[in-house]
């Protein structure tokens, strides 16, 4: 028996506009299994999701980087693991002066920040209701006493995200997770960030089985979370590679794929 559901939200849970449909929201509600989002999303951008499920348990944001359960406007932290703001400066610095046009974030638990609004912030902005927070780099690292827990880089096209790709490895990090979602977005997180680190702790706290646990995703940052339940239900519009680790296919995401994995799947 399933006593626990975990979730992705952009490209399964959440249509191509970003909301969460009638359907879903309905299904989850009515199946009384706890229902946990796992999204490389900041937590202000859970929370519309979060109020509409009316979940009150833990939550994983940031790909694993910071565990939570939501207090009013504010969260209660269980486990965070940020980036080193050393790396932060020097990734944003270094890729800024090499790419002017290329959309460039940073994420801290409360705020997200960049340094101009493009055609990727405003998609970005239509996608999470919320708009950032325009700051100049690097003056931004002389006065910042925040902990940053993602920088992400919105591509225009494959062939730049493959030039973005090739940069940062030329910068030969450290401690850092590099992790592509869909043609357009690559986020960095610590390396100690994984959608498997916050299933762990839930899977501990509530002292459940593998067997006991289904997990819903469709991109390749899901795939840790997916390997880690024992019912894994991929998207019909995931990648070939993602549904390799599926023990089911559900619809899309545009088809209210999460409602009909619950009611087809998870017994």
């Amino acid at each position: 028996m399933i006593k626990q559901i975990f979730s992705d939200m952009d490209g399964t849970l959440l249509n191509d506009r970003g909301v969460i449909s009638d359907m879903n929201i309905q299904t989850i509600k009515s199946c009384n299994i706890p229902f946990t989002l796992v999204s490389a999303r900041s937590p202000i951008e859970m929370f519309d999701t979060i109020d509409v499920l009316g979940l009150t348990n833990t939550q994983i944001a940031f790909n694993g980087g910071l565990i939570y359960k939501r207090h009013g406007n504010s969260i209660d932290k269980i486990s965070e693991d940020f980036l080193d703001s050393r790396v932060v400066e020097n990734i944003t610095l270094q890729m800024r002066q090499q790419f002017e046009d290329i959309s460039l974030s940073l994420y801290t638990d409360e705020k997200w920040y960049t340094d101009k609004i493009d055609s990727g912030i405003k998609l970005e902005t239509s996608l999470t209701f919320h708009e950032p927070e325009v700051v100049k780099y690097p003056e931004f690292f002389k006065n910042v006493d925040e902990d940053i827990y993602k920088i992400m880089f919105i591509a225009n096209s494959i062939s730049e995200m493959t030039t973005i790709i090739k940069a940062l490895d030329d910068l030969h990090l450290t401690g850092v997770s590099i992790q592509q979602s869909g043609n357009n977005y690559l986020e960095i997180t610590s390396d100690k960030a994984k959608k498997s680190a916050g299933i762990a702790y839930i899977q501990k706290l509530n002292h459940l089985e593998k067997s006991e646990m289904a997990a819903f995703g469709d991109g390749h940052n899901d795939i840790p979370m997916l390997k880690m339940t024992g019912t894994s239900i991929i998207m019909e519009n995931a990648t070939k590679e993602v549904k390799k680790y599926a023990t089911h296919i559900t619809k899309t995401n545009q088809q209210d794929g999460v409602s009909f994995g619950i009611m087809n799947f998870i017994k």
